[in-house]
């Protein structure tokens, strides 16, 4: 071997060493990241039925299983079982993906979809599969006509209960209380929750929850952009209409921005249905608190759920008794 090449060599073996130390420091740091976000402490991660924290059971499985890690993650249908796969498409939204991933890990529970598994490598999760899609399907899929006779003021108002549910679960979670941003407008909310079969819903999309935190005066803001609409709540608006939006100089606020969308939502989710107007009759009190301009007037998502718990309550028993 020439001279020169051996110092080409030479020269070589400690550049690809230093980059392979580079990439290894790289995972190293995005583990680490990863983990802080995910509150060390195995007691806040819930799990879906009884199911220790990192493990799983779908619905037609017996036993509990550990979360699938790689290479199983990148598979579509795992023992039987389908399974929805979600890859970030951009670096742009990394910590975006850590912050869902760590959400989804924390708040694992019934009003949660599954968690089946994920692989920090390519930056991909694995979470069960439900064939009905988003909430903004449920139109067409009361429309057909093996689903026409769930098509009720019942099954309706139940989806709207389920949706109140998991605002109070987000609001008192274990990972403290939490709000959601990614609802700035209606479609965007529904778009948030997917339907299961049996006719409920589960959130799915928890990348943007930031934490309030009374105690210590923590306060949210949805994003840097200004929000405009009558969907989002009077609190999210700019309030210096004379002046160009500022960030820094936007007001943060809390969890209530989540009641005052509830009554849009319901609204949506009740339909035209035989019954509907008697169900939107009953709930024009609690709805009407829900919009009130000043947020602490406002109930939170706990009374909410009272109400229309005892409301279903009420017109079934008033239905059986005719």
């Amino acid at each position: 071997m020439a001279p020169g090449s051996s110092r080409s060599v030479a020269h070589g073996v400690p550049v690809v060493a230093l980059c392979l130390a580079a990439l290894l420091l790289s995972n190293l740091l995005l583990y680490l990241y990863l983990d802080s976000l995910f509150h060390a402490d195995n007691h806040l991660f819930s799990s879906h039925d009884g199911c220790p924290p990192g493990h799983f059971k779908m619905t037609t499985m017996r036993n509990c299983t550990p979360w699938l890690q790689c290479p199983q993650v990148y598979l579509s249908e795992w023992r039987g079982q389908k399974v929805a796969l979600s890859r970030l498409s951009s670096q742009d939204y990394l910590e975006d993906f850590l912050h869902g991933l760590a959400m989804l890990r924390a708040l694992q529970g019934p009003r949660v979809v599954q968690l089946v598994g994920f692989c920090l490598e390519d930056h991909t999760q694995v979470t069960e599969f439900h064939p009905l899609g988003s909430l903004l399907n449920l139109e067409a899929i009361l429309s057909q006509e093996q689903y026409l006779k769930h098509n009720t003021w019942q099954v309706r108002l139940r989806l709207a209960t389920d949706y109140v549910s998991v605002l109070h679960f987000l609001h008192n979670s274990p990972a403290g209380q939490r709000v959601m941003c990614d609802s700035n407008s209606l479609e965007k909310t529904l778009s948030q929750f997917l339907l299961t079969s049996d006719l409920h819903l589960v959130v799915n999309d928890l990348d943007a929850l930031p934490e309030v935190d009374g105690s210590r005066g923590q306060l949210v803001k949805c994003g840097h952009r200004e929000l405009t609409g009558d969907f989002v709540a009077p609190e999210q608006l700019w309030p210096l209409r004379d002046e160009v939006f500022s960030d820094e100089l936007m007001p943060p606020y809390d969890e209530k921005t989540d009641i005052w969308k509830i009554p849009d939502v319901t609204w949506f989710l009740m339909g035209r249905v035989p019954g509907g107007d008697l169900v939107h009759f009953h709930l024009f009190q609690i709805h009407e608190q829900c919009k009130k301009v000043d947020p602490k007037l406002r109930p939170s998502a706990q009374e909410v759920l009272q109400v229309y718990r005892s409301v279903y309550s009420t017109m079934v028993r008033d239905r059986d008794m005719l």
